[in-house]
């Protein structure tokens, strides 16, 4: 057997062409230097070449080194060692070369600096904006392995799954995007018929972490909102907080969840149970330096690639304010305020985060994961704040469409035949937020109708859910070495348990108070009122009244409340228990969810037919508010009312929200027991619950999960045919 370390100190001819191809763009990049710099002097010009050919032969000797002392490091510290090294290394090729004087260090690095920059300006241009330059040298090798290897063995090379999850895509957007050209490589897929596009629906709440929880692990039951308040323990739930992403994954997991079976997990809320999980929320909390650093390596190990990511980070950002401020001098509606720290915020997730997730899925189908699940939220963040279909929302989807033919070229050099399926979580709804139809808050409301002023109050409308995925980042990159793995245990496994660095959450008042050895606070202890936004549906606790208050009670208690929101612009209808059970109350009638009755005008009847089987599941929820408020569908544009300063939002019914898309190859065909056709003409997957079941029977079939039970006639192909390649 070989010696992996020996491997890894080999120069190998991937370093030597690596180094090669960036000849010409260093020349011209340290020409550049010289002619900005005027400490660095390069006579005659062609002696940049000369310095570039120096420093690429000095590079493919370190950088095997530099690869091993790395690994050992940790992901910060390989970031921080490259960076010397490469400083070192330009200041030698700088003093030894004739014909080049340096002034300073601080000129050397300057000149590293401009030359990094320009190096990643030019590969970006030729690699035509896309995630290729990042695991090219893992293609190469991949391929160089299989040519090794010769051809397959007769059974063919094992089956893989990546699945791709595309953060908040409605269906009918993507098939926009198939026949307006926006994304082609999905248009290929879905023409060639290696692909074909379905919509499944996204029950209520139509979020990230109940579809999440359903996808992953088969079941999001006791998730009725992306927040909410437990009265049993004083405590307000923030899905994507990694104290309560864990303890919300342990009351959920049954151990078998979607990767259970070797897979990794990438970006995720939860874990699916898979042995390997990367930035994933429920996982995320400062792991003390046993964090898996050596993921990160291929990533921070380069300058170059930081660098190449840093550049497009900062693009983003400068895109961001110049598309921003055209809405506002165009008069776009709907539209927010769109400054402050969202910038930074969607430059860092639309262009760093993508990139390390492209990188650490290419890594893990080089290293033949049998199945991998990712999450890129380019799309939703984006949405949220400019729009649904506005264009800086379909450019961020055709950067996606990018990653998935990166992705395309990994599978062809992956020891694995692996199959793509692209999903998403949940669609989007867009429109004027209610704050900006009534000029006041769903808190507001609910304090004004209550007829009593609530003093203490606890609310939940920020942008806490977007923050998420970069305190993950955060979190994960300083727990995988040892020196910043205490930082990150302090920030994100601190007592308040919170696990965020950054964002409006830092030091949460409402964080667990078991966590912080308090107990359950008593009733005095409490709020007066709870009240929070997931997209256009409110939840709203009266955490003082134990148990679920019914509405009889509550018409009792606060005789104005109900009518007084039922009265508000915006709001549809309200839901609340009583005597009969649940209750979908409009101004001009009553649902009974359970018994099918309808009162007078039925409140739901503008958002479909699905609409109380969904809020009937949801609101018999031992964890659901006292009232659900729900805002209207304006039925000539089908926009909805976000309770957050959001312009594209998700969480109720209506609009785009709960029609989410799925992209599975054509061999791989939708069970037709899984589908429901109790909506005419609607025959689809019906709830995150449904999708899991259908992914789980496909890598059963393929042999990349071991069976949890025999199989069924659809399972043996009886009633059709097994998807090519499987068994």
């Amino acid at each position: 057997m070989s010696n992996p370390r020996a491997s890894a100190l080999h120069a190998t001819g991937r370093d030597v062409r690596d180094a090669l191809i960036g000849l010409i763009p260093t020349g011209v990049a340290l020409l550049v230097a010289s002619w900005i710099l005027s400490g660095l002097d390069i006579s005659p010009w062609w002696t940049a070449f000369l310095v570039a050919a120096v420093l690429a032969a000095a590079d493919a000797l370190v950088r095997p080194v530099l690869r091993v002392l790395a690994g050992r490091a940790g992901a910060v510290a390989a970031l921080g060692l490259g960076i010397v090294v490469q400083v070192v290394l330009v200041e030698l090729a700088l003093l030894v070369v004739p014909g080049v004087s340096v002034r300073d260090l601080g000129t050397t690095v300057a000149t590293l600096v401009i030359v990094a920059v320009v190096s990643a300006v030019t590969r970006w241009l030729v690699g035509v904006n896309d995630s290729s330059y990042l695991v090219a040298d893992l293609v190469r090798r991949g391929l160089a392995k299989r040519r090794r290897r010769g051809a397959a063995p007769p059974g063919g090379n094992p089956t893989g799954l990546v699945v791709v999850q595309v953060d908040g895509l409605p269906y009918p957007l993507l098939h926009y995007g198939i026949v307006s050209g926006v994304l082609p490589t999905l248009a290929r897929w879905v023409r060639s018929g290696s692909h074909d596009a379905a919509r499944w629906w996204a029950r209520v709440p139509s979020t990230t972490p109940a579809s999440q929880a359903g996808i992953l692990h088969g079941t999001n039951e006791g998730i009725p909102a992306f927040r909410w308040y437990d009265k049993s323990t004083g405590r307000l739930f923030v899905a994507n907080r990694p104290a309560d992403a864990a303890a919300i994954e342990a009351r959920l997991s049954d151990g078998r969840g979607l990767l259970a079976d070797g897979g990794v997990s990438v970006s995720n809320i939860f874990t699916g149970d898979a042995p390997t999980a990367l930035m994933t929320m429920s996982r995320v909390r400062g792991r003390g330096g046993l964090g898996p650093g050596g993921a990160y390596i291929r990533f921070f190990a380069s300058p170059f690639v930081f660098v190449r990511a840093l550049v497009l980070t900062v693009g983003e950002m400068v895109k961001e304010l110049y598309q921003g401020r055209q809405q506002r001098l165009r008069g776009i509606e709907p539209r927010i305020h769109r400054r402050g720290s969202y910038v930074a915020l969607r430059g860092l997730t639309n262009a760093m985060l993508r990139d390390l997730n492209v990188a650490l899925v290419a890594e893990h189908m080089i290293a033949g994961a049998p199945v991998i699940f990712v999450d890129f939220v380019d799309y939703d963040e984006i949405a949220h704040h400019a729009g649904v279909a506005r264009r800086e929302s379909l450019d961020s989807l055709a950067g996606i469409d990018q990653v998935l033919g990166t992705l395309e070229k990994v599978a062809a050099a992956a020891p694995r035949d692996y199959r793509i399926v692209v999903l998403s979580d949940h669609g989007q709804s867009q429109g004027p937020t209610f704050r900006q139809l009534t000029g006041h808050t769903l808190e507001d409301a609910v304090r004004k109708h209550m007829g009593t002023p609530a003093a203490a109050t606890l609310t939940g409308t920020d942008d806490v859910e977007l923050w998420g995925p970069l305190n993950a980042m955060l979190t994960e990159v300083l727990s995988a070495s040892k020196p910043t793995a205490r930082l990150a245990q302090r920030w994100a496994g601190g007592a308040d348990g919170t696990g965020v660095l950054v964002g409006p959450h830092r030091g949460d008042p409402a964080a667990p108070a078991t966590e912080r050895g308090d107990g359950v606070p008593s009733a005095d202890e409490r709020p007066e009122l709870v009240v929070v936004g997931s997209g256009n549906l409110g939840l709203v606790w009266l955490p003082r009244m134990p148990g679920k208050v019914r509405i009889e009670e509550l018409n009792v208690r606060f005789p104005t409340l109900v009518a007084g929101l039922l009265a508000e612009p915006g709001v549809g209808f309200v839901v609340a228990d009583s005597a009969r059970g649940p209750l979908a109350l409009g101004p001009q009638g009553v649902h009974v969810l359970l018994e099918g009755v309808v009162e007078g005008v039925d409140p739901l009847a503008p958002f479909g037919r699905r609409a109380a089987a969904d809020l009937a599941r949801v609101a018999a929820m031992d964890i659901a508010p006292d009232l659900y408020v729900h805002s209207t569908l304006d039925a000539r544009t089908g926009e909805v009312h976000a309770f957050e300063e959001l312009v594209g939002c998700h969480g109720g019914l209506g609009g785009w929200q709960n029609e989410a898309a799925l992209v599975h190859p054509a061999d791989w065909p939708l069970d037709p027991d899984l589908l429901d056709d109790s909506v005419e003409g609607e025959a689809l997957l019906y709830g995150a619950e449904a999708v899991h079941r259908q992914l789980v029977r496909w890598l059963e079939r393929c042999g990349a999960r071991e069976p949890s039970a025999p199989p069924t006639a659809v399972d043996r192909g009886d009633e059709q045919p097994a998807p090519t390649g499987c068994a």
